[in-house]
């Protein structure tokens, strides 16, 4: 029995050792390819998928008129950042995708960034992109609805935030409406899973 019980202690130390040795689960609910793009940012800079590689980002998609859920999407997003840069994870981008690109200019984008203080050294709100493309990559990218009605100044988008990983796959997504501290701890420990 002393050495079923020995054998077994050794057992249950070796299993500990081993889990304390394993890195953090990386996110993988997702794995969709980010569709090559070069589109405009709020100073009128060009951002590409290829300037994105070798990095973590997250993105999402908004609007400046949007009279529901981009204001507190985009409030959570500065909180995010702001997390982010407390856990020296400046190096991470973020990318907010314009969804109504004919409204939305680099200027009324920036203003739209300083009220939520953005801190623009690395997020792009993005556009100068017809509504089509935009609909298109955000359905082949994110798998997300895009879509501006005809008669209506209020756009149709998904409200995710998404984690890019290195090569430019979604890796998954978060609620970017009902969030708290807690989710960002949990976007955060997901990057660092990522970057180790």
């Amino acid at each position: 029995m002393k050495k079923i019980l020995s054998i077994l202690s050794i057992l249950f130390v070796l299993t500990l050792l081993s889990a304390c040795g394993q890195n953090m689960d990386k996110p993988d609910d997702y794995d969709f390819e980010v569709q090559s793009f070069t589109y405009t940012n709020q100073d009128g800079e060009s951002v590409s998928l290829e300037d994105l590689k070798g990095k973590v980002w997250i993105a999402d998609f908004i609007f400046t008129n949007c009279e529901t859920v981009c204001p507190p999407m985009t409030n959570h997003m500065a909180s995010l950042q702001e997390n982010m840069k407390k856990e020296g994870l400046e190096n991470v981008e973020i990318v907010s995708f314009s969804v109504d690109p004919g409204v939305d200019s680099p200027e009324v984008l920036k203003e739209f960034g300083q009220k939520f203080d953005a801190d623009f050294s690395n997020w792009h709100f993005l556009t100068g992109y017809e509504q089509s493309e935009i609909e298109a990559f955000a359905k082949d990218s994110f798998k997300t609805i895009v879509q501006k009605p005809k008669d209506d100044d209020q756009v149709t988008h998904g409200t995710a935030f998404y984690l890019v990983d290195q090569e430019g796959i979604v890796r998954t997504r978060y609620d970017g409406v009902n969030r708290s501290n807690e989710d960002d701890e949990e976007v955060i420990n997901d990057i660092k899973a990522l970057q180790q």
